[in-house]
């Protein structure tokens, strides 16, 4: 992992916890992890803690090189300040030509990019700064809504907690999703959110709103999005005038009524596409799409592939998961 003053720590410990969490099969560890930085030593993180650095970058032998497998290069505001820093560039460019594969994390990217790695490939990054990467860097295709991609022996990921998800996914493709859904399941982690989830939530994005009214109907839509959700009756849930509801409603949440209802029942019917079996037909007609057509629309129009296909890209409970163990077997757990 490559990071430096001003890293995000999250982006730093985030997937490296997930990678010394990994063993072989046989109760070893799987990786070997080792934090670099430009200089060897104690640097701080943005939120004030130190993390220390086992080697600087001038340290690092040709041999040494060729026996990273894997690199993963940070994300943080100290990034941006290292873009005209040939050291670092260089060394991302000429890691490039020995690793594995190489990643990065969060605003990571931009490195990745300075780099000359990421022209002509897709990448992600956190919806924040997906702007700014597509103008710096027009040669590359950003996607600002991805939790994370994989172009080639390339992985790029959005902002702090789905640098995680990056890792799960490169453990389930080194180690086996059983192995990779242990991992999640003992970090407590929520789930495995594979790379073509959005970064978009409709239920975060109600609880960011300021407006008790908007705030109301956000959570109604939320909710119920199998009712009916057309303005005249959402404008009667926030008790305002229709106009001044589809004006209030923009500038409350930066989309329209229309956008963020749609949004909602997608997020609705792809959790009851990964969580279950039901047939596609009863899962738009209980998200609110009413029928398979128009779901089918929808997911082609936002993720660029139908429900069908969604299902068997991403659906992580194909059978139950035993949660159970005892105390003997995890004698660490508090």
């Amino acid at each position: 992992m490559l990071a430096y003053e001003d890293a995000q720590i999250l982006d730093v410990a985030g997937p490296l916890q997930i990678f010394s969490a990994a063993e072989d099969g046989e109760e070893n560890p799987a990786y070997s992890i080792e934090l670099i930085a430009p200089h060897k030593g104690p640097f701080r993180t943005t939120c004030g803690l130190d993390l220390i650095a086992t080697r600087g970058l001038g340290d690092l032998t040709p041999k040494d090189m060729a026996n990273i497998d894997t690199l993963i290069v940070s994300g943080g505001e100290g990034g941006r300040k290292l873009l005209n820093d040939e050291a670092v560039t260089g060394f991302i460019r000429e890691a490039s030509r020995h690793v594995r594969r190489i990643a990065s994390i969060c605003t990571g990217a931009f490195l990745l990019a300075e780099a000359g790695l990421l022209d002509g490939r897709r990448a992600a990054t956190h919806w924040a700064w997906a702007t700014s990467l597509r103008k710096r860097y027009p040669l590359v295709e950003v996607d600002d809504d991805a939790i994370h991609l994989r172009d080639g022996d390339i992985w790029t990921s959005a902002g702090v907690t789905a640098g995680m998800d990056l890792a799960l996914a490169m453990v389930e493709e080194d180690l086996g999703r059983e192995r990779a859904l242990h991992i999640a399941r003992h970090l407590v982690m929520f789930m495995m959110r594979p790379g073509g989830q959005s970064q978009f939530s409709a239920q975060l994005a109600a609880q960011g709103v300021d407006d008790a009214r908007i705030a109301r109907v956000c959570t109604h839509i939320v909710k119920n999005p199998r009712d009916d959700l057309t303005v005249p009756v959402l404008a009667r849930v926030a008790h305002m005038s229709e106009r001044t509801f589809a004006r209030r409603f923009v500038e409350e949440t930066g989309t329209t009524p229309a956008h963020f209802v749609e949004r909602a029942r997608l997020d609705e019917a792809r959790r009851k596409l990964t969580e279950g079996a039901l047939p596609i037909e009863t899962i738009a007609f209980d998200t609110g799409f009413g029928q398979a057509e128009r779901m089918r629309r929808a997911f082609l129009r936002q993720f660029g592939v139908t429900p069908h296909r969604y299902r068997e890209r991403f659906q992580t409970a194909k059978r139950p998961l035993n949660m159970s163990f005892t105390m003997e077997e995890h004698p660490n757990v508090p």
